[in-house]
């Protein structure tokens, strides 16, 4: 696997697992509703920018997109 490849899918994982964290899921649960809101697919997009920013900053963003796509979470 390339380091690039592994880097995005640990920055994915913590995401999840710190979204999860703070809405107090399951990570598969987390991981669920940011599929079904696009969650996932802004942090694959747009991770040469989130992964610049603190943890907390990402999901932050997270729930925000979430939210447009109405999710109904926060």
């Amino acid at each position: 696997m390339e380091k690039d490849t592994k880097n995005k899918i640990e920055f994915m994982v913590v995401c999840i697992s710190e979204f999860a964290r703070r809405y107090k899921l399951t990570l598969q649960q987390a991981f669920r509703y940011l599929n079904n809101w696009k969650g996932l697919a802004f942090l694959e997009e747009f991770y040469d920018v989130e992964h610049l920013l603190s943890i907390e900053d990402a999901v932050d963003d997270l729930t925000v997109v979430c939210k447009k796509n109405e999710g109904m979470l926060a």
